[in-house]
């Protein structure tokens, strides 16, 4: 009997060490999946991968993402090549559909960057939410630049050790001004304006690029980047491209320019506020003449719209336009050295 005892426990180790191996290997299997770079995707040499990643094509999730055409003009590869290695890099990545479930969870991620005002936070949902692209627009002198500064210091209350990158096109960001909210809140003003990171675009090429660069920030420093302001959106485009003959390719560039802000957005699970300026429709006799610029490529490409107005008294009024989930309203407020206050 002894025997017989001795073989069945050399045949359950044997099973045990086998299920041990197998679990070993399907590990390794998983891990090379999630560790494949540049280098593993087909006809990808070193002169390639140089190319695109000074393009910023650094991983094979920007490569996913990526279009035939977008690649062609980083590489020179023929658009065969170009179509192979996304689909390699989607297939790599197990990129396709998802459960409604799935999103949901994913849902449970995102962040919320509150005004200091419980009407407007209130209005968009409980503040500025991350992995959404914000689009404020109105007139001069209604708050979006104001709005800009205040979420930049409520960003770090929120998330201390957090960073603010601040694309600056209109010379409207203020240190001073970052200082007395930073003191509203209790927060040490040096801290705060550490943890931002200002660039001043001077063109439209230049905004873009900067926008393209947030990504380097995340990546090759290791910043941990909650939230990211364009103020404001379309001043170089408005500047720059003058007249019917050049607005097809200034809808193009702002499209392109908005596109990959959305991108960074999801990816990073990042907050990304942008301001607007408006113009008067002559052919408008009732109601608000009051439109943004750059049409519907702009609206289109906002996750959420609110369009900021001067009310009674010195007060504020934002109005949600546009958002995936949430009715449309308004909510009143007043700007004050403190920041937003409600009435």
């Amino acid at each position: 009997m002894e025997p017989k005892t001795v073989q069945n426990d050399s045949k359950k180790t044997l099973i045990k060490n086998d299920k041990i191996n197998n679990s070993k290997e399907d590990n390794e299997e998983k891990q090379t999946i999630k560790e494949k770079t540049l280098s593993d995707l087909p006809g990808v040499g070193p002169a390639t991968i140089e190319k695109l990643e000074a393009v910023g094509y650094n991983d094979l999730m920007s490569v996913a993402v990526a279009t035939p055409g977008e690649l062609i003009d980083a590489t020179g590869m023929v658009q065969a090549a170009a179509k192979k290695i996304i689909a390699t890099a989607r297939a790599s990545l197990e990129m396709g559909f998802e459960s409604g479930e799935d999103i949901l969870k994913k849902r449970e991620l995102v962040i919320k960057i509150s005004t200091g005002s419980k009407a407007f936070d209130a209005l968009v949902g409980g503040g500025f939410e991350s992995g959404a692209l914000t689009e404020c627009y109105g007139e001069f002198g209604s708050g979006k630049t104001q709005i800009g500064h205040i979420l930049a210091v409520n960003c770090q209350k929120q998330f201390p050790g957090s960073t603010v990158v601040y694309i600056d096109t209109e010379n409207t960001f203020r240190p001073e001004r970052i200082e007395q909210l930073a003191k509203s809140v209790g927060l040490d003003p040096m801290d705060v304006l550490k943890n931002i990171k200002v660039a001043k675009a001077f063109n439209t090429d230049h905004q873009m690029l900067l926008g393209e660069k947030v990504e380097d920030l995340i990546k090759k420093q290791g910043l941990d980047v909650k939230l990211v302001i364009v103020d404001s959106l379309t001043a170089h485009f408005r500047a720059e491209y003058i007249g019917r003959s050049t607005l097809a390719e200034r809808q193009q560039k702002i499209n392109r320019h908005m596109r990959d802000l959305s991108k960074l957005s999801q990816m990073y699970n990042l907050c990304v506020y942008v301001t607007n300026q408006v113009m008067s429709r002559p052919d408008m006799f009732f109601g608000d003449p009051t439109v943004p610029i750059g049409g519907h490529i702009v609206g289109h490409a906002s996750t959420f719209r609110i369009y900021l107005r001067k009310g009674k008294k010195g007060s504020r009024v934002a109005k949600l336009v546009d958002s995936p989930s949430l009715p449309e309203g308004e909510a009143s407020f007043y700007l004050e050295t403190s920041g937003l206050k409600d009435i």
